[in-house]
C-alpha cells in the first residue's frame, strides 16, 4: 500500500491527524508529507482546517463552490481564501493570494485591511506581516503562485523543495502587478489593522 493510500486509511480511523503527526508515522519530512496532501487534495479525497488533515466528507464537496473569484473567475474552494476589507465594511475574497494582489490593485488609494492563512498550519495572519514564496513549481491556483508563511524561516524551508523567491507582502505585490522601480524601506507594522498600498509604496 503507497503512502497516500496508508494517510487514508490512517484518517479513517483518527478522524483527523496533523502534518506534523504524518511525518513521525512515515519517517518522512514534513514537506513530502505536503505533496502526498496536496494531491490527496487535488483528487478531492483529503481537506485540511486549523493545520489538521481530515477525510473531506463528498456529500459535502459540492458546498465549497460557494463563490467565484472576482479576477480569474475560477471556483473559491478553499475553506479559508484570501480576504479583504475595504473601508471596514466591504469584503471581498479571492480565490488565492496571487488573485488578492491584483485585487489590492482595484483599491490601492483606499485602507484596506487582509487576511490570509499559514500554507502548513491554515491559522489567520495579517496579510501584511505575511511571508510569500512566489513563482515555486508548487502551483495550488493561479500562476506564478503566491503561498503565504507566518515565518520566514517556513518560507525559506518551503523555497528549498519547491524553488520559487521569498519575499515581503510590498515585494511579492508589486511582482505580481509588475509595478517595477518601487523603493520602500519597510512594509512590517504589526500594529497597523489596516493599509494602503499606495502609502506603502512610498519611500
Amino acid at each position: 500500500m503507497e503512502r497516500k493510500e496508508k494517510i487514508l486509511e490512517i484518517l479513517k480511523e483518527k478522524k483527523e491527524i496533523s502534518v506534523k503527526e504524518l511525518s513521525k508515522i512515515f519517517n518522512v519530512s514534513e514537506m513530502t508529507i505536503y505533496r502526498d496532501i496536496r494531491e490527496l487534495e487535488k483528487e478531492g479525497e483529503i481537506k485540511r482546517k486549523h493545520g489538521a488533515v481530515l477525510l473531506n466528507e463528498k456529500e459535502n464537496s459540492e458546498s465549497l463552490l460557494v463563490d467565484t473569484c472576482p479576477i480569474c473567475d475560477k471556483p473559491i474552494t478553499r475553506a479559508y481564501p484570501y480576504r479583504i476589507t475595504v473601508e471596514e465594511y466591504k469584503v471581498i475574497e479571492a480565490c488565492c493570494e496571487h488573485c488578492g494582489f491584483l485585487l489590492h490593485s482595484k483599491y490601492e488609494d483606499k485602507p484596506v485591511s487582509a487576511i490570509t492563512y499559514d500554507f502548513i498550519t491554515e491559522n489567520p495572519i495579517s496579510a501584511l506581516n505575511a511571508w510569500y514564496v512566489v513563482g515555486s513549481s508548487a502551483v495550488p491556483c493561479c500562476s506564478p503562485s503566491v503561498i503565504p508563511f507566518a515565518s520566514k524561516e517556513d518560507a525559506e524551508r518551503f523555497k528549498k523543495g519547491f524553488g520559487g523567491e521569498v519575499m515581503n507582502f510590498i515585494d511579492a505585490y508589486n511582482t505580481i502587478v509588475n509595478n517595477m522601480n518601487i523603493n520602500i524601506k519597510s512594509c512590517c507594522h504589526p500594529q497597523n489593522t489596516t493599509f494602503r498600498i499606495d502609502q506603502l509604496k512610498k519611500s
